[in-house]
């Protein structure tokens, strides 16, 4: 995407990031961003910016952990995470709502969002309980695929429709920014 932050690129006149967080803040009751580096960049989004707590750049499993982490240090009584990725915003703003409703009905221990046959681990729901066997599976033995660690649970899948678009569409590249933009209309064109 030729360098610098994909998350606060404009879509749309307004950034990646903003568009995520205006998707998710109704849906939790709190958020932190997950980012390395200068965290002022993200001044501006007025939330906690936390790097991640295993150096490496350990991929997504890292960011997990550093979530559940501070929400054992900053929310204390937060039993359970969601995780939301930056290249997505459209994704559902029924997302934590029907990932919970999964896990109540499966008793599964995570829950991940799914679409047109594919997982999107990105997004799911996780107990912070297993906090430490994330961090041992990440310190211990180098686990950094996501499926890899979720095999060990209880996982669930809580699943969308990808017509009349997939909602968990994410601008990878260039070439994704145009079609991002027509999905925008699209999406704002569709009945609430």
């Amino acid at each position: 995407m030729g360098g610098g932050d994909k998350c606060l690129r404009e879509l749309g006149g307004r950034t990646l990031l903003a568009r995520v967080i205006e998707r998710a803040a109704p849906q939790v009751e709190r958020l932190v961003l997950n980012a390395n580096g200068d965290p002022e960049r993200f001044s501006s989004f007025d939330l906690p910016v936390e790097a991640d707590h295993v150096s490496g750049f350990a991929g997504p499993l890292a960011g997990i952990l550093t979530g559940m982490e501070w929400a054992r240090e900053h929310a204390p009584g937060c039993d359970w995470l969601v995780s939301f990725a930056t290249d997505t915003p459209l994704f559902p703003t029924d997302l934590v709502a029907r990932l919970q409703e999964v896990q109540r009905r499966e008793a599964a221990d995570i829950v991940c969002a799914a679409s047109g046959g594919r997982d999107h681990p990105v997004f799911a729901l996780w107990p912070i309980r297993l906090a430490a066997a994330l961090r041992a599976a990440m310190l211990e033995e180098d686990i950094r695929k996501v499926d890899v660690f979720t095999a060990r649970y209880r996982l669930a899948r809580a699943s969308w429709d990808s017509v009349p678009f997939d909602p968990f569409f994410n601008a990878n590249r260039p070439d994704d920014w145009a079609r991002a933009e027509a999905l925008l209309t699209m999406e704002a064109g569709q009945p609430g």
